[in-house]
């Protein structure tokens, strides 16, 4: 008896398709794509992950049907079958557990060790799971790579220190301002590098000010990036209502001026972090010596990010050692699975059969005293145990080591039938 289960993995990704290409693959009505694979692709399990960089379907199924699932995701993305042969990348069961482990760990991202992906896939199986469009052996999957990746990225450090320039701005002013929750953030631009920030600020739950020449674009971008839009003209003439100033714009001159900021200071009972992230600088740099004022520039912030990723790039060699470990230990915890329907049939029917003949001796001893009642229902439910429970865990070890033969032979002691396997 076949009890073996396929783990397929069909991506496209940004390593081998731009990001043109790859919005073609995008699956907008996840729910139906589900029912879509399941129904045409012969998968009894899948989970889709949609990110801006991949979108990846992950499967579980009894055969090799990579050419169905080809014509279901053209058929879902409106796409002709061809334009799949170039972009698409197929793996299955070793390869796709390992590649899983490289996504969970951040191995596999375009920033690497980046920690989104990570919050990425555990929405794409809690949103799997709600459909019903996964099972027992992909929620085992995922479940257990998430746990593993994330003791890897902990273990490993490889995910530590910001690597782009807004995140590195948002982690220095966390070092140096005490509570920033609490103060006033303001962030001069809309332009790439303010993104970069905006974004940082807001996964870190930080709230803060926008503002640019014209308050329609940063009405704009706050309704994208998050922020409240104001004023150019209220900063300029109030830059003592903030404690931390993030600075990224293409002005041609000081935007950020001495006299500004020292008039600001003259009114502040605390400090004033400046990150200056524009290239040429818009922040003046005397800034720097007015007291209370603690000033970065791009060139700065620049290279501890450069530093950074030169750290991460040390410890992609630890991290996949540490998945070459992990993944036999995965490997192990599905093949496990092959054995559990047996092993599930066989405990319901020992059990149906000892409440039977318990039943059966109770009759005949007429016994109605609840508490001896009570003594010999454990005693049948201990002797069952004692018996069943070694050979159950025998079969479970020999599916983990890979021993179809002792699971096939199981399967004919048991008179386990087929159609009992719950998928």
């Amino acid at each position: 008896m076949e009890m073996n289960q396929n783990i397929i993995n069909a991506r496209v990704t940004f390593r081998n398709s731009p990001i043109h290409i790859l919005e073609k693959f995008t699956i907008k009505d996840i729910d139906n794509a589900y029912q879509q694979f399941k129904k045409h692709s012969e998968l009894d399990e899948c989970v889709i992950i949609q990110t801006c960089n991949r979108i990846e379907l992950f499967g579980k199924s009894k055969t090799d049907n990579t050419d169905k699932i080809k014509k279901t995701w053209a058929s879902i993305a409106g796409l002709d079958e061809e334009t799949f042969e170039e972009n698409i990348e197929f793996v299955e069961n070793h390869d796709a557990l390992h590649h899983l482990l490289k996504l969970t760990s951040g191995l596999d991202s375009m920033v690497l060790g980046e920690e989104q992906i990570l919050g990425q896939i555990k929405n794409s199986i809690t949103s799997a799971r709600e459909s019903k469009a996964s099972g027992q052996h992909l929620n085992t999957l995922f479940d257990k790579a998430i746990r593993m990746g994330t003791r890897i990225r902990n273990s490993s450090g490889i995910g530590k220190g910001g690597i782009s320039v807004g995140s590195m701005a948002v982690k220095l002013a966390e070092e140096n301002i005490d509570e920033l929750k609490t103060k006033e953030i303001l962030l001069i631009g809309t332009g790439e590098v303010s993104t970069l920030v905006a974004k940082s600020l807001q996964r870190r739950g930080y709230a803060f000010k926008v503002t640019s020449r014209t308050i329609g674009r940063s009405e704009t971008f706050c309704e994208t990036m998050g922020g409240n839009p104001i004023k150019f003209e209220e900063i300029l003439s109030g830059f003592e209502k903030y404690d931390i100033i993030f600075v990224a714009t293409t002005a041609p001159y000081f935007l950020v001026t001495q006299d500004r900021i020292t008039d600001a200071m003259k009114n502040k009972n605390n400090g004033m972090m400046i990150l200056d992230l524009s290239n040429p600088r818009t922040v003046d740099e005397k800034v720097a010596t007015i007291k209370g004022v603690k000033l970065m520039n791009l060139d700065q912030i620049a290279e501890m990010v450069e530093k950074n990723m030169n750290a991460r790039l040390n410890k992609v060699k630890t991290v996949e050692n540490i998945i070459r470990e992990e993944i036999s230990v995965l490997e192990a915890s599905m093949k496990r699975l092959d054995a559990e329907p047996l092993v599930t049939d066989v405990f319901k029917s020992i059990e149906n059969l000892r409440e039977k003949e318990l039943q059966k001796a109770l009759q005949m001893l007429d016994e109605k005293d609840e508490k001896k009642v009570k003594i010999i229902e454990e005693l049948t439910k201990a002797v069952v145990e004692s018996i069943v429970s070694t050979p159950m865990n025998n079969i479970r070890k020999a599916s983990e080591q890979g021993q179809p033969d002792v699971l096939e032979l199981a399967t004919r002691l048991f008179d386990y039938k087929k159609q009992n396997q719950a998928d």
